[in-house]
């Protein structure tokens, strides 16, 4: 019988950077040039296939970039899995912005959380601000997963969210995790096979 896990994934970034169309790339593939700003939050769930038969669920919280929700971030990363760091690579200040929440999850989140750093609107290179180079370099510095998708377009889009769940642990039980109390069931990937409800904390709504 195949592994089934399932893991909480956060987006954060700065507002317009397309975070929302990025999730509604992946989970529905759609895109719509005309989206409303979040609100707080959103919530779904996709499922990803690895080659070896195991699936992984993401419930994937996708955060409002908006400075006045910044105080209601916290509650969506605690507890994630991982996280997509999103900026827009026409805009070189939300790299800037992008690197100020990188900064937050290591300081305040678990301290294995997977983290991408991810350049959005990869279709609009001719009015490029940041270079690959920068912000591979600034990934491989800080030890982040990267790469550059477009909503739009859909490249780069299922890729980014397929490398996450491969680099995700999907075998090794809660025991045997560093990190004493911290790596507690809300940290491993629930093994849907065993346990078909998300572990206490995982998907819990959040009162925004």
């Amino acid at each position: 019988m195949s592994k089934q896990f399932q893991f909480k994934l956060v987006l954060l970034g700065e507002s317009a950077v397309g975070k929302s169309s990025l999730v509604l790339r992946f989970v529905k593939d759609q895109f719509d040039d005309y989206r409303e700003s979040t609100i707080g939050a959103a919530f779904l769930t996709q499922t990803v296939s690895l080659e070896d038969g195991t699936t992984v669920k993401f419930e994937i919280w996708d955060t409002a970039g908006q400075e006045r929700y910044k105080s209601l971030a916290p509650m969506y990363y605690r507890n994630a899995n991982c996280a997509v760091v999103v900026y827009d690579i026409t805009q070189s200040a939300s790299l800037e912005k992008a690197r100020s929440w990188i900064r937050e999850l290591q300081r305040q989140a678990d301290p294995s959380i997977v983290i991408a750093l991810c350049g959005n609107k990869s279709d609009l290179a001719a009015r490029r601000q940041v270079t690959e180079e920068e912000a591979k370099k600034y990934a491989d510095e800080e030890g982040l997963m990267w790469a550059e998708t477009s909503a739009k377009s859909g490249e780069g889009v299922n890729e980014i969210f397929t490398a996450i769940a491969k680099k995700l642990p999907l075998t090794a039980p809660p025991s045997a995790r560093a990190g004493g109390a911290r790596a507690g069931p809300a940290r491993t990937g629930v093994d849907l096979n065993k346990q078909p409800n998300a572990a206490p904390g995982q998907n819990e709504p959040c009162n925004c």
